[in-house]
């Protein structure tokens, strides 16, 4: 009988890495089964929960609830999920925890979560990541300007301990701690917060059962393995060597317990050499239109700022080197102006849908679902269409997303520092044939760095959009607002990079 892992999955925010995990199928044969998750924000809890119990549901019946399809495509309002199957919500409900790390009610939920897979499974992994604002370059550089602020008393550093701790009363075959790269320079007590980090896990096991080897994801001609790391920079995986069409890197420290090293030395995975792009994850999506954030919002009023942004910008570009800009404005003009305005929202799958024999289509699409959920625009200033514009077809033609210096006078925002360089990527447009960039949780405030590559579109992002580019498949849906989604998305790990890690752990640890 092939090895049943228990997973321990912390901070696990919307759950991509616990997704990954679970979805791992091998020889007809799930490893790894999420014993406990823990997260704190209400919303991502939620969300958590909810794909927790279509899990198990689906474990038991081999298929989506009728009601979730109904609630996904918004025919009906969110159901009483116990209801539906009162089994699978009390797994689920026992399993996604609304707890902070480091208090007593999560200590006393994650003991006696050890104590079930303990007897539940042949051995337990534990995953997750400290939250990773106060190690990002945004998120420090907003703490400085916090009056007060005392990097040293900022909680955020000192969460990986909690990680740890659990680490130490679990002991588990493995773990995997992921975070943001900024987590490698940041400092705490003119300390390194990586090298306070690496201090305690290699302390991890010593004078009392075996310790942890340390070891960082690497791809080497195609195939991704586990090696001994030479500096800090080795822990960094870039997602985009894994198929995700999206430019994250991340640090990923994979812990080996020292009973089971010398397998994990052998492990190897395949990985697709083909780069995905922003096309192969969200091109077949219904096109939209954005809308006006104030003022008149309808079709008419739209149309008439963005034909209006397109004129202007052919007459700008009227040089004899200017031919292929002045043409692509042009031709936004005229299919605008011969056209009717998309929708500011739309539902309807995809012709072909569930269809494809693309690796990353299979994964993205459920055949079972009857419309694509939460694929609706947000509003834009009027004044910031035009540069919505511009920038889309500065990228389609030019190849590459302009800087500030890029745009005509005429679209230049009313900013002192516009032209300093402090804004040099405000707008930022994700080129089709390339991978995007890191999907952010900064997504949520405006999406003038998420501008979709389609000029007629003049918009930014989808929560869905947003959801494939992180490669959430199309039937994990993201509860609370809309801010809470994009936020919830752009915190979390791609569930087809989590989900090919995982092929790897179980070769690490389980062997063929």
């Amino acid at each position: 009988m092939p090895a049943t892992f228990g997973i321990v999955d912390l901070f696990a925010g919307p759950g991509g890495l616990g997704e990954g995990f679970s979805a791992l199928v091998n020889d007809g044969h799930r490893p790894f089964r999420i014993g406990i998750s823990v997260e704190k924000e209400v919303s991502a809890h939620r969300t958590l929960t909810l794909r927790a119990f279509l899990r198990d549901h689906g474990a038991k019946n081999g298929c989506l609830p009728r009601q979730f399809i109904d609630f996904h495509a918004g025919l009906i309002a969110e159901p009483d999920w116990a209801a539906v199957d009162a089994e699978a919500w009390a797994l689920a409900t026992e399993e996604a925890r609304c707890l902070e790390l480091g208090t007593e009610a999560a200590k006393a939920a994650t003991d006696d979560a050890i104590t079930r897979l303990r007897r539940d499974f042949d051995e337990t992994i534990l995953i997750g990541g400290p939250p990773c604002q106060a190690y990002s370059l945004v998120g420090r550089s907003r703490a400085k300007g916090k009056r007060d602020y005392v990097p040293e008393e900022d909680a955020r550093h000192y969460l990986f301990r909690e990680y740890i701790s659990v680490l130490d009363r679990l002991r588990p075959a493995a773990f995997v701690m992921e975070n943001v790269k900024g987590m490698l320079s940041s400092t705490v007590e003119s300390r390194l917060v990586f090298e306070m980090l690496i201090e305690d896990l290699s302390s991890l096991g010593t004078g009392h059962g075996h310790p942890y080897e340390l070891r960082a994801i690497r791809v080497e001609d195609g195939r991704a393995c586990l090696r001994e790391a030479r500096q800090p920079s080795d822990f960094v995986v870039r997602a985009e060597e894994f198929g995700v069409p999206q430019r994250r890197h991340r640090v990923l420290i994979v812990g080996i317990r020292a009973d089971l090293a010398a397998r994990a030395s052998v492990a190897e995975i395949a990985v697709s050499a083909m780069a995905r792009t922003v096309r192969d994850a969200i091109g077949t999506m219904p096109a939209l239109r954005s809308g006006i954030s104030r003022g008149c919002d309808d079709a008419s009023a739209w149309r008439r700022e963005v034909v209006e942004a397109a004129k202007l910008l052919a007459g700008i570009y009227n040089g004899k080197d200017d031919g292929p800009l002045r043409d692509a404005f042009s031709s936004v003009e005229k299919r605008l102006k011969d056209g009717s305005p998309a929708l500011r929202a739309a539902s309807s799958l995809p012709e072909g849908y569930g269809t494809s024999n693309d690796e990353l289509l299979r994964w993205l699409e459920r055949p079972e679902l009857r419309a694509i959920a939460q694929h609706e625009t947000r509003g834009h200033m009027a004044s910031d269409l035009g540069r919505y514009l511009f920038a889309a077809v500065f990228g389609a033609v030019r190849g590459y997303s302009p800087k500030a210096a890029d745009f005509p006078i005429a679209l230049s925002p009313d900013h002192r520092n516009w032209h300093s360089g402090i804004f040099n990527d405000r707008f930022r447009v994700q080129l089709a044939d390339k991978a995007s960039t890191t999907v952010t949780s900064h997504i949520s405030k405006d999406g003038h760095y998420f501008i979709h590559p389609d000029p007629v579109q003049c918009r930014s992002l989808t929560v869905r959009e947003a959801a494939r580019l992180q490669t959430f498949p199309d039937d994990y849906l993201f509860l609370g607002n809309r801010t809470q989604q994009y936020v919830q998305i752009g915190n979390a790990v791609p569930p087809f990079l989590a989900r090919k890690i995982a092929a790897l752990m179980r070769d690490a640890i389980a062997g063929s």
